[in-house]
């Protein structure tokens, strides 16, 4: 029997809509991104910096460490089988990163209601170390990612 949205776990249709819009992702997966965890409102993804990533000052590139947080957002938000989109977005840049550092985006629900939802995503690199803080605003578009059988 195919599982349906009325008959999986809050968490099970977490995961499977990652694993869904995963596989849509084209970009997040270009350039090596990998997805650590989601949980319902919740999502965790790593990029290791490659000297392809850093700028003239020979550090990451600012515009890598902001599609990080987006594609942690994107995954948080887009976790309740409801597809979901960016409204608004800000980053805060607090140190810099290096090429060779190993960089987390953590993601967590702040507030969902109606059609959009507030977001806030923690950059650190592999010491713990925070890199950037990301706030989105997103907002609910046509679709989910797992349809209802029809009876």
């Amino acid at each position: 029997m195919p599982m349906t949205p009325a008959s999986m776990t809050r968490l099970e249709l977490a995961q499977q809509s990652a694993r869904i819009m995963w596989d849509e992702d084209n970009a997040t997966r270009h350039v090596g991104m990998k997805l650590l965890d989601v949980t319902p409102g919740h999502a965790r993804l790593s990029l290791t910096v490659r000297e392809e990533f850093t700028n003239g000052h020979g550090m990451c590139h600012g515009g890598y460490i902001f599609m990080l947080a987006d594609s942690a957002f994107a995954f948080a938000c887009n976790s309740h089988n409801q597809r979901a989109v960016a409204a608004s977005a800000a980053i805060e840049f607090i140190a810099a990163a290096q090429r060779g550092d190993v960089l987390t985006a953590e993601c967590s629900e702040q507030s969902r209601g109606g059609r959009s939802g507030l977001y806030d995503t923690r950059v650190t690199d592999q010491n713990g170390r925070l890199i950037a803080l990301f706030r989105g605003r997103s907002a609910t578009i046509r679709g989910r990612f797992i349809e209802e059988e029809p009876s």
